[in-house]
């Protein structure tokens, strides 16, 4: 059980706590580290502490009642959270790909083709070495329904599911020199530390939906609410679209608050 929120405002003089649980990919990019202080301030009530976990466990938290606030990017498992009536409401924050990357040596033959699940089946066939996150997190899914498309059931020497964020499981997969799917802000933030290359994208699966949800029982409603609302403003929708942009040029994610309405 994490430790227990401040109800509303601050306290005291010393701002209350507004706990988010969110998705590894937010985390490993950095984009907490500008979001966070950015908010903090201009709303000097609250102060934003966070864990960074895979979608799947984030979730579970918010059920628990142990955040007050998700960053997640897992669409089918969101949509039961809130019919599950966990979430106050759910709203669009941003979006970018999944990638298929792999050892520039391809063993499967996957480079360039634009079906995901074709190159699934073929790194199966080939039995090729592929790294999983094995984390029930957004990506994890992702990949598992992958699999499903391509009528395979992943196991066996060549699959690993490594149990960790998407950061770590990249430094695997590029220490083994093996395939993983990750998403497309993670690589473009690591990869110059990475010996991997992208093989397969564009594929339509392969878009990746981010979401905001405040949790029903959270223990800081009202910190939970000025961070998600600050965080659907045009102003910080433009600072998310411009994250690191000059760096790898192009955006590690995409608003979506701006363009859509409800999902």
């Amino acid at each position: 059980m994490l430790p227990a929120a401040v109800g509303c405002g601050s306290q005291g003089g010393q701002p209350a706590r507004v706990m988010l649980a969110t998705t590894t990919s937010v985390d490993d990019t950095g984009l907490l580290e500008t979001l966070i202080p950015s908010f903090e301030a201009e709303h000097a009530e609250w102060a934003v502490e966070y864990v960074a976990v895979g979608s799947g466990q984030a979730l579970l938290l918010g059920r628990r009642g142990d955040a007050d606030l998700l960053i997640t990017h897992s669409p089918v498992d969101e949509e039961r959270f809130m019919a599950d009536r966990h979430g106050l409401d759910r709203r669009p924050l941003m979006r970018n790909t999944f990638v298929l990357l792999g050892p520039s040596a391809d063993p499967a033959g996957v480079r360039g083709v634009t079906d995901i699940a074709e190159t699934f089946r073929r790194i199966a066939a080939a039995g090729a070495s592929f790294v999983s996150r094995g984390d029930d997190s957004g990506t994890h899914r992702k990949e598992r329904s992958i699999w499903s498309d391509a009528g395979v059931e992943p196991g066996g020497a060549w699959y690993a599911e490594a149990g960790v964020g998407m950061g770590d499981a990249l430094r695997i997969a590029s220490e083994r020199q093996s395939y993983i799917l990750a998403d497309n802000a993670t690589w473009l933030f690591l990869r110059g530390s990475l010996d991997l290359l992208v093989l397969s994208s564009g594929d339509d699966r392969l878009i990746n939906h981010y979401s905001v949800i405040r949790v029903a029982d959270a223990r800081n409603v009202e910190g939970a609410a000025a961070f998600a609302d600050w965080l659907l403003e045009p102003d910080v929708q433009s600072m998310i679209g411009e994250f690191r942009r000059a760096e790898v040029g192009q955006s590690l994610f995409i608003p979506e608050a701006a363009s859509v309405t409800s999902r």
